[in-house]
Formats: C-alpha cells, sequence, structure tokens
C-alpha cells in the first residue's frame, strides 16, 4: 500500500490517474508546457470553462507541485504559471500522447470542412 494525500493506493500508476482524473489538468501542463502563462492566456486557450473552476484546477495543480504560481509586486497584479520540476518531467508524456492521438484520428477520425461564412 501506498499512502499519498491521505489516500491510500495499491501502485503508483493508481496515483497517476487519481492525480489525472480530469482532461483540464492535462490541458493545463500542455499550455504551460513551453513557457509561462497567465491566468487570462490560461482561461482563453481552455474555453469553454468558468473561471472558479480554472482557479480550483490551478491550485490544485499547485498542492501537487506540478506548477509555480508567481506574483509579481507591480500595479496592476501579475500571476504566472509555470511548470515545476516534476511538472516538466510529464513533457515527454505528453507529446507521446499527442503523437498517439495525431495517429489515431489520422486513422479513425474524418476532417470536417466548414463554411465559416
Amino acid at each position: 500500500m501506498i499512502e499519498f494525500n491521505n489516500k491510500e493506493y495499491n501502485s503508483t500508476s493508481e496515483i497517476f490517474f487519481d492525480i489525472f482524473n480530469d482532461k483540464l489538468k492535462l490541458m493545463i501542463i500542455w499550455y504551460l508546457k513551453n513557457n509561462p502563462l497567465r491566468f487570462k492566456e490560461l482561461f482563453e486557450c481552455l474555453q469553454p470553462i468558468t473561471k472558479k473552476t480554472l482557479t480550483i484546477k490551478l491550485k490544485e495543480l499547485e498542492q501537487l507541485n506540478l506548477i509555480n504560481r508567481e506574483v509579481f509586486a507591480q500595479v496592476p497584479p501579475k500571476v504566472e504559471y509555470s511548470l515545476t520540476e516534476y511538472g516538466n518531467d510529464l513533457k515527454p508524456l505528453i507529446d507521446e500522447i499527442l503523437i498517439w492521438s495525431q495517429k489515431y484520428t489520422k486513422k479513425f477520425a474524418k476532417t470536417i470542412d466548414e463554411d465559416l461564412q
């Protein structure tokens, strides 16, 4: 047994799946993998999402030591989110997931051309 965040797990893989129990956390890490972003930038990338939901997910990722929240002392206040060392360790995994999804989509999905008039 493994104890993590006041829960018991049978394996480390269960911890991974519990941490990433929704797509938003992985998407946040995806958007932060190349450079830090501000709350508004993340909010715009993740539409449709509420500010409350984004705030909750960011706090969860920060508590898990996967992202940093840096507050700059200026007016208006500026806050940037970036990956921690452990968040950066997820980059190759996320890149592999993208490669898989591209391959899978190419095989099983069809492109829909829409007239945007």
